[in-house]
């Protein structure tokens, strides 16, 4: 697990949810026909997470982006052909179809969510690229997808910035830092 993923599944953590990543996807024969990959192995998706509550599981892609520009607008709507292939899940119906739906049903029979979750498709990205956050944000709301972008990062760190202890990287850094900031 990268250290980006680590930060994310630390906030989801402590918003409620458990919190699996390198989540591998056990895709059928069938399933990578029905792709157009035969000979894909297993699917693995960054971050997993659930909530009991109200039964829902997110996927969530990780993108750092740190230092560089950051996201681009045209990235996950299948205009930008190279883009598009960092963000499959994203750009392409099928393979997202068929995996979330094989993700739905292996989690359903080992026990680890209840049955018929509620799946929802995001992106954390550590940067946004500042004339495409418009356009990403039209293209995630017209999909249904959700964005935990820049903001989203920040507030949750604050959180943790002025919550309790915790023995968690992301929350000592986060008191190391934004605790001075706070005011």
């Amino acid at each position: 697990m990268d250290a980006f993923e680590q930060v994310v599944s630390e906030i989801l953590w402590r918003d409620g949810f458990w919190v699996r990543t390198s989540v591998k996807v056990e895709l059928t024969a069938e399933d990578k026909i029905a792709i157009g990959r035969r000979s894909s192995p297993r699917w693995e998706l960054d971050v997993v997470a659930y909530r009991a509550l109200d039964n829902l599981l997110r996927v969530i892609e990780c993108k750092s982006y740190l230092d560089n520009p950051g996201v681009g607008g045209n990235w996950l709507d299948g205009t930008n052909v190279k883009a598009a292939g960092r963000y499959k899940l994203f750009s392409e119906p099928n393979l997202r179809a068929t995996v979330l739906a094989r993700l739905r049903a292996q989690f359903v029979d080992s026990g680890l969510c209840r049955p018929n979750p509620k799946i929802e498709l995001c992106l954390a990205c550590g940067k946004i690229q500042e004339n495409a956050r418009k356009p990403l944000a039209s293209h995630f709301e017209t999909n249904n997808w959700t964005l935990l972008d820049e903001e989203w990062l920040r507030t949750r760190l604050q959180k943790m910035a002025d919550g309790g202890y915790e023995n968690q990287v992301s929350a000592v850094v986060a008191k190391l830092i934004l605790r001075g900031n706070a005011g």
